[in-house]
């Protein structure tokens, strides 16, 4: 039997524990919000036609690039852009350089990620436009960026613009698991839709921001061989992985500007909007180096395949 002294001895080691436990998660960071997509960052073989199809075709803003003295943004709205950056020596068939998202703080996420075992830079970039941001890797090995965008951020003076929100970004993923628990467990992306060519295949996993309704869709169909397939094949198939979508209220609207502004002569595109697995009319355009910009309906006007949609639509 236990004495008073050996009761009230053992009694304090809890209390004490439970303090501890308390103290601990006191002191544990919070994830700060992942309001949306910011941009999706590419490379160019060709920055004199990427130029053209930015500005002309999809009418987008040019800009100066506070993050890379060589690149360019193409602005959509004011804080949603593409980056295009000049080809690496040896960069092969790979177009894409990183994929980015906004956050109300970056050195808040910084430390977050820091503090839940993630590799992090030692300090957040601030960049010459009032922005910061800093670049971790994704468990397969994908550059990401979290941006606080600048405060008071304009949107650009670009009628043009052929639409005016990024509501999805895309990229070749080979294990979900994995990337799950970078995108899901940690930073808390959230459902939306999932769906393939075939009945019972899952091609496209949808996932949107946790504090947004802009998403992360994984595209898990496996490429071809690299030993059996030219390269500008695989080049080509990777541009449709990798891509960027911007909401349209009508993609058929959104195609007749194009054709009556002839904005489509001399660019890679669909023959005309078809009606996605997931119910939403498309349409899909490519930049000189086969990058995919998939023009989306916000909303569905037929019933999806596969799974039905469990978040709320974007919204323009």
């Amino acid at each position: 039997m236990l004495s008073r002294f050996q009761m009230r001895s053992r009694f304090s080691i809890a209390i004490s524990l439970v303090a501890f436990t308390l103290n601990v998660a006191a002191q544990a960071p919070e994830r700060p919000k992942i309001t949306g997509i910011s941009h999706l960052a590419i490379y160019t073989s060709n920055p004199e036609a990427t130029d053209h199809y930015y500005r002309e075709i999809v009418g987008a803003a040019k800009l100066p690039d506070p993050e890379s003295p060589k690149g360019v943004r193409y602005a959509i709205n004011a804080t949603q852009f593409v980056e295009v950056l000049p080809l690496p020596e040896g960069a092969g068939i790979d177009r894409l350089d990183h994929s980015a998202w906004n956050t109300d703080s970056a050195e808040g996420m910084r430390k977050y990620l820091a503090a839940k075992g993630w590799t992090t830079p030692g300090a957040v970039t601030k960049g010459s436009d009032g922005s910061r941001w800093f670049e971790v890797k994704d468990p397969e090995g994908n550059r990401v960026q979290f941006v606080q965008p600048p405060k008071n951020a304009k949107a650009p003076d670009e009628p043009n613009v052929i639409g005016r929100h990024v509501i999805h970004i895309g990229f070749l993923v080979r294990s979900r698991a994995a990337e799950d628990k970078f995108y899901r467990e940690l930073l808390g992306f959230r459902p939306y839709w999932f769906g393939g060519m075939q009945e019972g295949r899952i091609d496209w996993v949808s996932q949107q921001a946790p504090d947004g309704h802009d998403w992360l869709e994984y595209m898990l169909s496996p490429m071809p061989p690299a030993s059996t397939t030219p390269a500008d094949q695989l080049q080509r198939q990777l541009g449709v992985m990798d891509h960027v979508s911007i909401g349209e209220v009508s993609v058929n609207d959104a195609y007749k500007v194009l054709q009556a502004g002839n904005r489509l002569t001399d660019v890679r595109h669909d023959q005309s909007p078809k009606v996605g697995k997931d119910g939403k009319w498309q349409f899909n355009l490519y930049d000189p180096d086969g990058i995919r910009l998939e023009l989306m309906n916000f909303h569905a006007t037929e019933k999806p395949c596969c799974s039905p949609f469990t978040a709320e639509d974007p919204a323009e």
